[in-house]
């Protein structure tokens, strides 16, 4: 039977599958929405997906799976999951029991960073380092094509680390769902530019909306996106400062705003400790596709599609 690669993307609203074949390409891809709140149902959807897959294709595949969250090295349990219901759950072994093979899991971020690392953005680089900027914020580190995930599963959760350098008027920060202030997910996150618009004008826009207003002139969408391009510029140059990537590679909705990727690195050697840095930002390849072909990648070709 041909072996082939299958990666799931998880994600809050949607759930999405797809069957890699030699040299990474796509063979076939479905996705259905989320069992929202339903453990067991999350199970058998994911199950769903990956049987159907084998028998449209004629092929038995390896199974990666992305989460919006991690697995606890201590406890093999879920923890840090916005799909809530995942959480405590060792969601791997019972998916495994369900297929009847191993699967691999790691975090959503770690996925993306994967798969721009095998075959992307950072396809030609050692140390990558992605970042998802959407509705929340994440980062994934991937050297020589492996994930790094931390004795505590937490690496790359740059999201929580507070803006570097505040300026007196953005000190302390609003409160992030974690508890903490001045998280970066409150600022550089699309949803953290969407507040930031409507705290200084009173009108509620869209992260494209100011980018599109910004680029007709209008003064404060142009405002508010300099902000933005000088907080992820000094987010950024704290990663360059602990990390110094190869390559920072931009994900989630906000990388697709193009003059980030010209405004944005000349404003990170302002801040980093290296006064010349030479370190790329790019916008990402796979689109939308990076989670489910990072996933797919988290086991290397001819492995993990045989019984446990």
């Amino acid at each position: 039977m041909k072996r082939v690669r299958i990666g799931v993307d998880m994600g809050g609203t949607k759930i999405e599958a797809a069957a890699l074949g030699a040299g990474g390409a796509v063979l076939h891809r479905e996705r259905i929405p989320t069992p929202r709140g339903d453990y067991e149902g999350t199970v058998r959807a994911i199950t769903g997906l990956v049987t159907g897959l084998e028998s449209r294709l004629g092929a038995r595949g390896s199974v990666g799976v992305g989460i919006p969250g991690s697995v606890d090295p201590t406890t093999g349990l879920v923890q840090n999951a916005n799909s809530t219901w995942l959480i405590g759950r060792a969601f791997d072994i019972d998916l495994a029991r369900a297929l009847g093979r191993p699967v691999r899991l790691a975090n959503d971020a770690n996925c993306f960073a994967l798969s721009e690392a095998v075959d992307g953005a950072g396809a030609e680089d050692r140390v990558v380092f992605g970042a998802i900027l959407g509705t929340g914020c994440g980062g994934g580190i991937v050297i020589d094509r492996r994930p790094i995930e931390g004795l505590n599963a937490a690496t790359g959760e740059w999201g929580h680390i507070p803006l570097p350098w505040m300026t007196a008027d953005e000190f302390p920060g609003a409160l992030c769902w974690c508890g903490q202030r001045g998280c970066l997910e409150t600022w550089i996150s699309g949803t953290g530019l969407e507040a930031d618009f409507a705290a200084a004008t009173g009108t509620a826009l869209a992260g494209p909306q100011i980018a599109a207003a910004a680029a007709a002139g209008e003064a404060a969408a142009e405002a508010a996106l300099l902000r933005y391009e000088s907080r992820l510029a000094r987010a950024l140059a704290l990663i360059l400062n602990v990390l110094d990537p190869d390559v920072i590679v931009l994900g989630g909705g906000m990388s697709n705003v193009e003059r980030l990727y010209v405004n944005v690195p000349p404003r990170i050697a302002d801040h980093a400790f290296p006064r010349i840095v030479r370190t790329p930002v790019r916008r990402n390849v796979h689109g939308d596709s990076g989670g489910v072909r990072g996933a797919a990648w988290l086991w290397p070709e001819g492995e993990g599609a045989d019984a446990a």
